[in-house]
């Protein structure tokens, strides 16, 4: 294949039919001259992933929830951000006779421009003045979340909410890959909470869903306990259906500056698009027209507006 065969690109996951991210990514092949297109593609199982992965006429997949992990083992070879980080988010290829199916993380780059959007430099940690951080969730997403603040946004310690201990458990191990290894506290009660410093960056890599089982609870009733003190940083929702989550909503109403999970896209499409149409086409992207496409389609699409 080469690159001026039609070709295609992936959204593969779980519930991924309200994406805004096609748009965006068919304005880009389209300015490259590229006859690609790019879809939101449903794979109810693993292995409709990987059929997708292995076809000829694919020529890059972002991978969502579920299968940040479980790609892993079905790749050819990953590299060293999806090694440590403990995640892929993207796959491409290499070699033109015999394609081999390879695997990197870009989410972090999402979770680090996101969370610099909002609040003053001045008050962002730094080498100097490092703070802890909060992630609400131990999934894939967190990962990259993990790597963005410890390598990246000076956040040595991280408090973990989650319903589950052995996604944490899991979690922590995989954080010992880290160059940094940052210390992971699973903060369980509120009372736990209250002898912790609070968080300035705040993730959440979770689905929006109303909390019913009493770990839900517990979660929901800690992050509140954090998102009411005084001392307020910025926080991200990865989450971006609904666009406005229950988690940003919360945190505006306890005067949060906050960013919604749209805008994680963005932050990655020029790594992306170099993995898979090569540096010197990259050098052309219109950045600026590939955002406006992306947030006309994040404020126009009913599928995460309401």
């Amino acid at each position: 294949m080469t690159q001026q065969e039609e070709m295609t690109l992936h959204l593969v996951g779980v519930g991924v039919s309200h994406s805004i991210a096609p748009a965006m990514h068919n304005y880009i092949a389209k300015s490259f001259g590229l006859p690609w297109t790019f879809y939101s593609t449903e794979c109810p199982v693993i292995e409709d992933l990987v059929t997708l992965a292995t076809k000829s006429t694919t020529s890059g997949l972002v991978v969502t929830m579920p299968y940040k992990n479980s790609i892993m083992p079905f790749l050819d070879e990953l590299d060293e951000l999806a090694t440590i980080i403990g995640a892929c988010n993207n796959v491409y290829y290499r070699g033109d006779k015999v394609r081999r199916l390879c695997g990197t993380n870009t989410d972090w780059r999402g979770v680090k421009g996101c969370l610099l959007e909002k609040g003053e430099e001045k008050d962002r940690p730094s080498a100097a003045h490092p703070a802890s951080a909060l992630i609400v969730g131990a999934g894939g997403a967190s990962r990259a979340a993990v790597y963005a603040l410890i390598e990246h946004l000076h956040c040595p310690t991280i408090y973990i909410l989650n319903r589950d201990d052995r996604e944490v458990e899991d979690l922590i191990r995989d954080s010992r890959r880290l160059p940094a290894a940052p210390k992971i506290i699973h903060v369980k009660t509120v009372d736990e909470a209250t002898r912790l410093t609070s968080p300035y960056y705040v993730v959440g890599t979770v689905p929006d869903i109303e909390p019913t089982t009493v770990p839900e609870l517990a979660v929901a009733s800690i992050l509140k306990h954090f998102l009411s003190r005084p001392e307020k940083g910025v926080l991200l929702d990865m989450c971006f259906k609904p666009r406005r989550t229950r988690m940003i909503k919360l945190a505006e109403q306890l005067g949060w500056p906050c960013v919604d999970g749209t805008h994680v896209i963005g932050y990655q499409i020029e790594e992306q698009w170099r993995l898979w149409a090569g540096e010197e086409r990259v050098q052309k992207l219109d950045r600026e027209g590939a955002w406006n496409v992306l947030l006309k389609a994040a404020a126009d699409t009913k599928g995460i507006n309401f």
